[in-house]
């Protein structure tokens, strides 16, 4: 039987109602994001990420490609959602990022989602790109909570989060699992059209960390709870890893759950950029790594999922 989540609380008191209303109302003049567009998404406006009023899902089902402490043995149960609020020019996802494939989904329709993916028996609920549609999403959970939905709800972003919109989520996340792509806002700027990325992820982080700390697993180690942060090594260190995990381990906590990745290989315009035309060297990672257990943090795993 799943563990219930802490949302349910919040429903039990209104006070998740509360948080859908406000949230909602956001739309209007949206400053969900970092970008802060002020655009009426309910008016049919659409901002840097070019989704209006109503959310779009790519795809959802169970996925077992996730850390294993995510995916588990059933699955996590993963909504990707269609839209971004970064440009990044070597994305792989780039038909539901940019082009925007996908369908628009109702409250109803996101509910649906969540219980069908309790039913398959997933361990959690993992909604992958969903800075730019947080309100949705809550209006979705709200509906679902109220016909059963319990288990854990994971966050997995970009880092490029407004603290305003992440205090909505205090006591619904479960698990934050953002990346922290870049400690240089210069590169953050040219790789993925952005400003200040490497302030406000740090900020964004930092809410994530106070609201849920370390990760906490259970018997059959699948997460609860917690902080699961990605990184990302990019060529020619463009990731500037050394700078990310000396932050984590001294501003967060030497016990955060850090995934190094080495998946990075060349998409996109990629090839166009040098040194992102080609895939990290061994020794690059290495130094990711040997960097990793300088800083002092204790709990570094090397997974790698190929979908970016």
């Amino acid at each position: 039987m799943a563990d219930k989540s802490t949302y349910l609380a919040l429903l039990e008191s209104g006070e998740l109602k509360k948080r859908v209303d406000l949230a909602m109302k956001g739309l209007r003049k949206c400053r969900l994001c970092p970008h802060k567009c002020k655009v009426d998404r309910t008016g049919g406006e659409k901002g840097f990420c070019k989704i209006g009023q109503r959310a779009k899902v790519a795809s959802y089902g169970a996925h077992f490609g996730e850390e294993p402490v995510i995916s588990g043995t059933r699955g996590s149960g993963t909504i990707f959602f269609s839209g971004c609020n970064m440009r990044c020019l070597y994305c792989q996802n780039f038909e539901v990022s940019r082009a925007i494939e996908g369908y628009e989904v109702t409250g109803q329709i996101l509910a649906f989602f969540f219980l069908s993916l309790q039913e398959q028996g997933c361990h959690n609920i993992n909604l992958v790109t969903p800075s730019h549609v947080v309100p949705q999403i809550l209006e979705g959970l709200l509906l679902a909570a109220k016909e059963g939905l319990s288990i854990p709800i994971v966050y997995n972003t970009s880092g490029y989060d407004r603290v305003s919109t992440l205090k909505l989520l205090d006591g619904i996340v479960d698990i934050y699992m953002p990346d922290i792509k870049y400690s240089d806002s210069r590169i953050g700027l040219d790789l993925s059209k952005i400003k200040d990325y490497w302030p406000i992820a740090k900020t964004a982080v930092k809410e994530m960390f106070r609201q849920v700390g370390n990760l906490e697993t259970d018997k059959e180690n699948v997460a609860q709870r917690g902080l699961l942060i990605r990184h990302l090594v990019l060529p020619g260190d463009l990731s500037g890893t050394k700078k990310v995990c000396e932050f984590i381990a001294k501003e967060l906590s030497p016990d955060t759950f850090v995934n190094i990745m080495d998946q990075y290989h060349p998409c996109g315009h990629a090839f166009e950029h040098p040194p992102l035309d080609r895939p990290i060297h061994p020794e690059e990672f290495e130094q990711a790594l040997k960097w990793a257990k300088e800083a002092g943090l204790k709990r570094v795993m090397q997974f790698s999922d190929r979908r970016l």
